[in-house]
């Protein structure tokens, strides 16, 4: 299965999504104008994920309403990729200065009953780009 790559736009996040490595990242900004349409191929096909390790890597600055619940169905994706037995790492990366960031984590950590690794970062890190 081909990976999925998408560089980041003002309004949409970098996305990492490679089945085969067990390998889900996302980064920056989003507030497409469709989110349903930008997150749903990436949703479909986090649940081909055929390994049995499922390493996740989440660091937006940002995210609109529309985003969210695109973000919290990719999330119960992960979720029963994990109730269906797979190693799953979750890594919620958040600024040192937005608690907004950390607490919406926390939210949806909570909602579903998925464990998170929290990592706080400063903006100056060399990490911003690479998650």
């Amino acid at each position: 299965m081909e990976p999925i790559k998408i560089y980041p736009t003002r309004t949409t996040p970098a996305v990492l999504l490679d089945p085969n490595r067990g390998v889900f990242k996302m980064y920056g900004r989003s507030s497409p104008e469709n989110s349903v349409q930008f997150y749903d191929p990436i949703r479909v096909n986090l649940t081909k994920i055929p390994g049995e390790k499922v390493d996740v890597r989440i660091k937006l600055e940002y995210f609109n309403t529309s985003s969210s619940k695109c973000i919290y169905d990719l999330l119960k994706e992960i979720k029963a990729l994990r109730d269906k037995g797979k190693d799953v790492i979750v890594r919620w990366y958040y600024d040192e200065d937005d608690e907004d960031m950390l607490e919406a984590g926390e939210d949806y950590s909570d909602l579903l009953d998925l464990p998170f690794k929290f990592i706080e970062y400063h903006p100056k890190d060399e990490y911003q780009k690479t998650a």
